[in-house]
């Protein structure tokens, strides 16, 4: 299911996590990662992208954004989720 033909990806990402009974602040954190990542990427689909684009916001998160390991690490999370659980293309 692409975006145009059903649900937007961030209610589909929603939806995800809430099946799965993550906490609402799991829920929370994981589709502002999701938005951030979208932003960086000059709004691209995640479906058009892959691990070269996930690899370049992490990066840009440490080098640039001067965010800390686990930070890092929770936008890492949040992009495996996304890419695993919604749109079952496995990334790494």
């Amino acid at each position: 299911m692409t975006e145009s033909n059903g649900p937007k990806l961030l209610t589909r990402m929603r939806d995800a996590i809430r099946t799965r009974n993550y906490s609402p602040r799991t829920a929370e954190s994981y589709t502002r990662w999701v938005n951030r990542f979208v932003r960086f990427h000059a709004m691209r689909h995640p479906e058009t992208m892959g691990e070269r684009e996930v690899g370049a916001f992490i990066t840009h998160l440490a080098v640039r954004g001067n965010v800390a390991a686990a930070t890092q690490n929770q936008a890492l999370a949040a992009l495996l989720f996304l890419y695993r659980e919604v749109l079952e293309r496995p990334l790494l």
